[in-house]
């Protein structure tokens, strides 16, 4: 195999400053599409070919403008091919200031929503094959994340087994929700069935109970990651890429966020580690104030104190209504829709209905709860671009002083990454300018990656470059060894 010549660069020299690696918690495959039907052609032979090249013209952004010009060319044509390359990919690694990749698909992403369900089964199933084999010699310095289909538990756990176990695959790339179109219009006019496609959570009146897959994940040691992953359904251009781009991410990921936290998900599972990808963090720190701040206000205990309906005062609200009222806000009117104000919705008197609390699947006593129900289990991945980076770990914004973990997630291979060389040096602008400390810019790109999925497979970084600097951060190597 021949030797790149590697170039100096920006992140490179940034590299050598720092006394710890720098992990990847985000880069992309570029898939070589011509590559994909051999492996079609082992799960389902040619007929799956024919197939699935009809099916996925039918999983496009529906009415929405996509991505154009996404990769690159001119002179960034080296970048696009070696995201194709996995041999060159791990020798360029150092350009961007990185020691070790966790990779995610790129043409996965309109695999894993393509409608027909053997035909993106058997879709995603080709793709990780062709994962496995393409990375093999390279799992030193990067590894693929696996396609993970989510419209159904059972799929997404046979799939899941699929990779770990026959594959070795050890990341995988779920979905933080699932494209479906209207239910009554599939039965009574599946003809229309497509354009009726909305998203659906994985929690939280869910069409599917997915505690098997979340289970399953704990099982075999790999930590769930998504991506949102189309433009379409909601505030969609048809003209205007841009404007179906910017926050989507983030939108998507902050609901899917929304229905796994309230739940449970994370209360009944306590060690699974969850990641939402390419929207940063600014969202997240946002929710996890707002969630903080609903609970003190919404807590069953403070809707009773503050604002339950059997408490109000009919007779003083008799007496303003009469002596501040006039003719058409009058004692009399006010007496004639008073089951307005005192109406409560309980079907026994003192007994309190269950619809109030909407915590009940956290079984939270306090504030705290919700902060290590939040903080404990979901990672969010960053761009090395976003500005706002710096937030998750502003503890004095922050409610209890807490750090989101954000991840360093470079998005390799991308549109928006113009250069390999730009990215770590891009990232640490933010502790130049003081928003981030060293050591928040530790655990931005190295302690956070790591921990997100080591906490559940221990064994993630064997055999790489940074396996010795990770056995030490989690306390399993001593300085002497």
């Amino acid at each position: 195999m021949s030797e790149y010549k590697k170039r100096q660069t920006d992140s490179s020299k940034r590299r050598e400053t720092l006394d710890y690696p720098v992990i990847d918690g985000d880069g992309h495959i570029i898939e070589s599409r011509f590559v994909l039907p051999d492996f079609l052609k082992q799960v389902g032979g040619p007929d799956l070919v024919k197939r699935f090249e009809k099916s996925v013209n039918q999983a496009r952004p529906l009415g929405a403008k996509s991505v154009f010009w996404g990769g690159h060319t001119g002179t960034q044509t080296i970048d696009r091919v070696t995201c194709m390359l996995p041999n060159l990919y791990a020798q360029r690694l150092d350009e961007a200031g990185v020691d070790f990749a966790t990779l995610y698909p790129t043409y996965g992403f309109r695999v894993q929503v393509m409608p027909d369900d053997e035909v993106r089964q058997a879709a995603c199933r080709a793709l990780n094959m062709m994962y496995a084999d393409m990375f093999k010699d390279v799992g030193h310095r990067m590894t693929p994340a696996a396609v993970i289909p989510m419209h159904t538990p059972q799929e997404a756990i046979e799939e899941l087994e699929f990779a770990v176990k026959e594959l070795g695959l050890k990341a995988m790339m779920s979905a933080n929700e699932v494209l479906r179109p209207d239910p009554t219009v599939a039965a009574e006019a599946p003809e229309h069935a497509l354009a009726t496609m909305h998203y659906t959570p994985l929690a939280l009146d869910s069409a599917y109970d997915y505690d098997p897959f979340w289970a399953k994940c704990l099982e075999l040691g790999v930590a769930p990651a998504g991506h949102s992953i189309n433009y379409s359904c909601t505030h969609a251009s048809p003209t205007n890429y841009v404007y179906n781009r910017i926050g989507v991410f983030a939108t998507f990921a902050h609901a899917a966020v929304r229905a796994l936290f309230l739940d449970g998900v994370t209360k009944r599972f306590p060690e699974l580690n969850i990641g939402f990808l390419e929207g940063g963090v600014w969202w997240a720190v946002s929710l996890y104030n707002d969630l903080i701040e609903f609970f003190e206000k919404r807590n069953v205990d403070s809707l009773l104190d503050h604002h339950d309906p059997a408490r109000f005062n009919v007779e003083l609200a008799q007496t303003l209504y009469r002596d501040f009222g006039n003719e058409y806000l009058s004692e009399k009117r006010f007496l004639e829709n008073v089951k307005g104000f005192t109406s409560d919705g309980r079907k026994e008197p003192g007994v309190n209905p269950d619809f109030i609390d909407d915590w009940t699947a956290l079984e939270a006593e306090s504030c705290e709860d919700i902060r290590d129900l939040f903080i404990d289990n979901f990672y969010f991945g960053c761009e090395a671009d976003d500005a706002m980076n710096y937030t998750a770990f502003n503890t004095k914004a922050n409610k209890f002083g807490a750090k989101l973990k954000a991840m360093f997630s470079s998005d390799l291979g991308h549109w928006d990454v113009v250069d390999f060389g730009d990215v770590l040096a891009e990232a640490y602008e933010q502790t130049e300018k003081g928003l981030m400390t060293e050591e928040d810019f530790r655990d931005f790109v190295f302690v956070n990656p790591a921990r997100f999925v080591t906490r559940m497979n221990p064994d993630y970084f064997k055999g790489t470059v940074v396996e010795d600097a990770v056995d030490k951060l989690m306390g399993t190597k001593s300085d002497a060894a």
